[in-house]
């Protein structure tokens, strides 16, 4: 009797052990959310004081700031697929294999940025008229010189988010947090000098974002050759091509880079359809496009860890175990949204009058900030977290079909047809919106389920 109680409290222990202690999984997750919502914060502050130059300047930036989007989400995409390939090499505990990965990430991420760079430095101006058509004399002149050092700092910020993957997948995103958080005040103290010091005006904004990216660049690469790390990188002149790894880093990533620059493309479709109806309804969905945006920051932390995660355990072998920690983090993205969709809702008010917001505009974001507090909890962590997981375990493909299906079906089209055929405002675009999470959440969740996601093999 005793041996079969002894059999049954071994069991359990057994059942009990992770791959990740919970005190792991916090010190992974926290700083990712405080470099989210730092990001977040520091971009809103960035803008204001762009502002302050003009508004030419100010339309340079935001024309350009699309573009330039366009790329660097190209850079994560492809970071993120090193991120993923290192981790599982990481859970086989081939360290070795992990290491090769990791020169390929930066390899292929510094080739692409730099080509990418040496095309935007050339075609500058033809392809700002190619994107943008005719503008104004002096928002085509500062988006210009906008564009021209903000292409100068591409292949910076490409190896910044190579950096920071190889560290994330080693289950370090204390040292990418740290130095984004420093990059981020770089820029901001760099934008107050450039522009009220030496006057620069949109020169001073661009070279302060270079700077920055400069910082960020130099610092991870300086960090990733000390010894005595699980991924240890030097010698970056030494690092030749390997297709077989390459290979794998762009199965990954390019799936990946095709979804984000979709979602992209959706965005200022949206965007075009909203600026026909009225500065009321432009300034509220603008300033509603900003509290969304931070009311999600956290979880969109927890769904980058959760790469690492399920990475390391699908390395491991240990499916199950990938299964567990997708439920656990959904869970708890689930408990972060809730809170910050109530934190951001009752900080709506007082933000639109620190605005200075029209009382029109003012009322019709706080109406459309109150829909999205209930709609987003219910909706936006199923069709966005367990795809983070599934992405890990290279199930990149499915993931980019469906996501960039529904958006086009739902959240540009859906909107476009109720501007047109109904009349409807800025609404239209989050009732697409909400109908893009519902859809695309309940088709993850089957995926989920299926278990089809763990079929696939990254690494052998």
């Amino acid at each position: 009797m005793q041996k079969v109680k002894r059999i049954r409290q071994d069991k359990k222990q057994l059942k009990d052990k992770h791959i990740f202690s919970n005190a792991e999984i916090v010190a992974l997750l926290i700083p990712l959310m405080i470099e989210q919502i730092l990001n977040s914060l520091m971009g809103t502050v960035d803008t204001i004081m762009v502002s302050n130059v003009g508004p030419a300047a100010m339309s340079a930036v935001s024309l350009v700031d699309s573009i330039n989007i366009l790329f660097i989400q190209a850079f994560a995409a492809l970071a993120a697929g090193g991120c993923i390939l290192c981790s599982q090499y990481i859970g086989k505990k081939n360290e070795e294999q992990a290491n090769n990965s990791a020169r390929q990430v930066l390899l292929v991420i510094f080739t692409i940025s730099t080509i990418i760079a040496i095309i935007c430095l050339i075609g500058n101006k033809g392809i700002l008229k190619l994107v943008f058509g005719k503008v104004e004399t002096d928002v085509m002149e500062a988006a210009v010189t906008y564009f021209f050092y903000t292409a100068l700092s591409f292949p910076f910020i490409a190896l910044y988010n190579g950096g920071a993957a190889i560290y994330r997948a080693q289950g370090n995103s204390r040292r990418p947090m740290v130095i984004s958080v420093i990059s981020n005040f770089i820029n901001i103290g760099g934008n107050a000098v450039f522009i009220w010091v030496f006057h620069l005006g949109v020169a001073g904004v661009a070279i302060a974002t270079l700077i920055s990216r400069i910082f960020c660049a130099v610092v991870v690469l300086l960090y990733l050759r000390k010894p005595g790390q699980m991924i240890c990188v030097n010698q970056y002149l030494k690092i030749r091509p390997d297709k077989q790894l390459i290979f794998k880093v762009l199965s990954i990533g390019v799936p990946s880079g095709v979804e984000n620059s979709m979602f992209q493309f959706g965005k200022l479709a949206i965007q075009s359809t909203v600026s026909t109806m009225g500065t009321v309804a432009i300034a509220a969905q603008a300033m509603t496009n900003i509290m969304e945006n931070l009311n999600g920051v956290a979880a969109v932390g927890i769904g980058i860890g959760l790469m690492t995660v399920v990475g390391q355990c699908i390395g491991a072998g240990e499916k199950e175990e990938a299964i567990y920690y997708v439920k656990k983090l959904t869970l708890l993205s689930e408990i972060c949204m809730i809170l910050n969709c109530l934190l951001v809702y009752a900080l709506v008010r007082p933000v639109t009058v620190i605005g200075a917001m029209e009382p029109e505009s003012a009322a019709l974001c706080i109406r459309m900030v109150g829909w999205i507090t209930i709609f987003k909890p219910l909706f936006w962590v199923l069709s966005f977290i367990p795809a983070y997981g599934m992405r890990a375990a290279g199930d990149v493909r499915f993931s980019m079909l469906v996501s960039t299906a529904t958006m086009w079906l739902c959240r540009v089209s859906l909107c476009i047809f109720l501007v047109k055929a109904f009349g409807f405002g800025p609404m239209a675009v989050w009732i697409g919106m909400f109908t893009d999470w519902g859809i695309r959440g309940a088709i993850f969740t089957w995926r989920f389920y299926s278990k089809r996601w763990l079929e696939h093999k990254v690494i052998s």
